[in-house]
């Protein structure tokens, strides 16, 4: 997607609303986690592109992964410093999927929460395996909107492409992601696996307003045509009965891919 007419691009908008994605957007299902970690070969896990550490903090909670050994590394200075903030404890490093700054076979699992879709993988997918140790995974794990519940589907028709996307909800994440993982051959083993794991997040009207406005498309956009869907969001919230009054749970699953280095 070319730059908006500030010149972001939806890969580096994140930073410019850095406090408001620490402060809005989900952590994952922490049985998605458990899953995706099932057969890593050791404890040690990367979490790669790592933003403000929604990811990392379930990483680090020993009731979701006894024992793990986390690393997160992030390419955007804004969402470092962030995750540095909200987990000051967390070993966290400035790198990128394309450049990782850890040696050769040094992790057993590298996992992206909402992220694997922006990587170079052309570059990234020999980077990443190179990190890799032998046998070890690598993992996309993405939030999406479960639209099989009618009000949430309702909501992504009125929200539009740039706040709720190609792979912000279970059907169109699945056909977004078919082909994104690096093929089967000299470095991955076997076609991908595919899992979804029921999850939700508490949320108000004004809170989800603000998780969506958290989105790429909805960062990159012109700010008269994002006041328009925001209103348009807002509307369409105080007219449903599930979110017009005080705090509902969204419903939302945790979609994860994995596949194992040889």
């Amino acid at each position: 997607m070319s730059a908006d007419r500030h010149g972001l691009r939806p890969a580096s908008s994140f930073g410019t609303a850095a406090g408001a994605y620490a402060e809005h957007r989900p952590d994952y299902a922490a049985a998605a986690v458990r899953w995706t970690l099932r057969t890593a070969p050791g404890p040690r896990v990367l979490d790669l592109g790592a933003g403000t550490g929604k990811l990392t903090a379930t990483l680090l909670d020993p009731a979701v992964v006894p024992g793990a050994e986390v690393v997160a590394v992030e390419p955007d200075p804004a969402m470092l410093a962030e995750l540095r903030r909200g987990l000051p404890g967390a070993r966290a490093l400035a790198g990128s999927a394309e450049s990782i700054p850890l040696p050769d076979g040094s992790v057993d699992a590298v996992l992206a929460g909402n992220a694997l879709h922006w990587f170079d993988l052309a570059v990234a997918g020999p980077e990443i395996a190179r990190v890799l140790a032998p046998a070890g995974i690598l993992a996309g794990l993405w939030n999406l909107l479960d639209d099989d519940v009618a009000w949430v589907a309702g909501l992504a028709d009125v929200s539009g492409s740039a706040a709720v996307g190609p792979r912000d909800t279970p059907t169109a994440w699945r056909r977004a992601t078919t082909d994104l993982l690096p093929p089967a051959g000299d470095a991955w083993a076997g076609r991908a696996e595919r899992a979804e794991f029921p999850h939700g997040q508490r949320r108000t009207a004004e809170s989800l307003v603000e998780t969506l406005a958290t989105r790429a498309g909805m960062l990159v956009m012109p700010e008269a045509d994002r006041a328009a869907a925001t209103r348009r969001i807002r509307a369409y919230l105080a007219d449903q009965p599930e979110t017009a009054h005080g705090e509902f749970t969204l419903p939302m699953r945790t979609g994860v891919l994995r596949v194992r280095r040889t």
